[in-house]
């Protein structure tokens, strides 16, 4: 049986037992876990939405938009279908929280619900998907060049600065809300977590994260600084900030915030410090480049840093523990590197010189790589030196790309 007939065949199992009222842990992976007997007895799932199916596996879909011809398409990995949504003019950024993208293009925000997601519990997971379509409404005045989302609020954070929060339940109700500015967040980034709000670039400093909460009050202001925040990434951890002199890792325990830093552990130039982190979701392992010679890995576990000598790259990634570093370099060429020696095991000549624009999405299995020359999408089995386990040709050219159902 093929990958696309055993996806298949267990979404349509899984929508048999939706049908009959007796799904409630449909699930599989490595990440999944038997269903507590709470969950088990609850009326719906965690989750539930109605008109969703859960399914027994992550629901990966991946967003494309052309910045060219301003094309918008979803394409479906399970099933392989493509759907086209509304054109958008001038897109200069894609990003992602999981289930909706956010298209910035001229000063606003435009939101497409991508119909797949993934509720972590923890000890258990579920996933389901529903039609793709757009969100009516866009964001006005806000770029949303970071985007962080949990199961109530959005929080958009501006390029230029300023922070707008968005109710979840009104853009799952398939619109925009106008949503509310936090005021006093000056150019910080918002990460909700834990029914609150981590925000960047707090104090007097501007050398702090501090603790907001729902209604954008301030409870409090971590101890431990982070100067010249850049990049953040949610991991089951805690969430970490980029800092001047390494990362900060922020956690929660009954009600208290806590942050520990984890530095470098040796002199780190401005121009090679981490500032943009890439992972799976779930994992706790990041990559980001560094400058223009190598790419770290942060182990958020150990709390160690890695410096590989990728040479200068496009784009970076890693699945995490026991999966290798891909980093695609700007010749084109995507290499794996063991994330503990940094010895290189792999290596493919991709894509054409100069694919500036493309990313490294990753999930538990494969990669993908986005060739808006070639229009072209790539999955990578990098478990198997890199093989090319499936070619999506496409009739528009993909410069942006995120992944979703995570």
């Amino acid at each position: 049986m093929t990958l696309r007939k055993t996806r298949t065949a267990a979404a349509l199992s899984c929508a048999f037992l939706v049908g009959s009222g007796l799904l409630v842990g449909c699930q599989s992976g490595s990440d999944a876990k038997t269903p507590s007997k709470a969950s088990a007895s609850a009326a719906k799932p965690h989750g539930y939405v109605e008109g969703a199916e859960e399914a027994s596996e992550q629901q990966s879909r991946l967003v494309l938009a052309d910045a060219g011809t301003g094309a918008v398409k979803v394409l479906d990995l399970a099933t392989e279908d493509i759907t086209s949504l509304e054109d958008r003019d001038g897109v200069q950024g894609l990003r992602a929280d999981g289930r909706f993208a956010y298209l910035s293009s001229g000063g606003s925000t435009h939101v497409v619900d991508t119909g797949a997601w993934t509720v972590d519990h923890g000890d258990h997971v579920h996933y389901y998907r529903a039609a793709i379509r757009d969100v009516a409404g866009t964001v006005p005045g806000t770029d949303a060049a970071r985007v962080h989302s949990d199961q109530t609020v959005t929080a958009l954070s501006s390029a230029g600065g300023g922070i707008r929060l968005l109710d979840r339940e009104q853009l799952e109700g398939g619109t925009v809300p106008r949503g509310s500015v936090l005021t006093g967040a000056g150019s910080g980034t918002a990460v909700p977590f834990e029914e609150h709000l981590l925000v960047t670039a707090a104090g007097a400093g501007k050398d702090s994260v501090a603790v907001h909460d729902r209604d954008g009050a301030r409870v409090t202001t971590l101890k431990e600084p982070c100067a010249q925040a850049r990049g953040e990434a949610v991991t089951r951890r805690g969430v970490v900030f980029g800092c001047a002199d390494g990362a900060l890792l922020v956690s929660e325990n009954k009600g208290v915030f806590d942050a520990e830093k984890i530095p470098y552990g040796t002199a780190v130039k401005a121009s090679e410090r981490a500032v943009e982190f890439h992972h799976r979701a779930g994992s706790t392992t990041l990559a980001a480049r560094s400058g223009d010679a190598a790419t770290w890995v942060l182990d958020v576990t150990d709390r160690s840093w890695t410096r590989i000598g990728t040479g200068a790259v496009v784009a970076a990634n890693t699945a995490g523990e026991g999966s290798p570093l891909l980093a695609l370099g700007e010749d084109g060429a995507l290499t794996a590197y063991d994330i503990t020696t940094g010895k290189r095991l792999a290596r493919k000549e991709l894509l054409p010189t100069g694919g500036g624009s493309a990313v490294i999405e990753v999930d538990t299995t494969r990669a993908y790589v986005n060739d808006a020359a070639a229009r072209k999408v790539y999955e990578i089995d990098y478990d198997d030196r890199l093989r090319i386990a499936r070619t999506f040709p496409l009739d528009f050219a993909p410069t942006h790309m995120v992944e979703t159902g995570r």
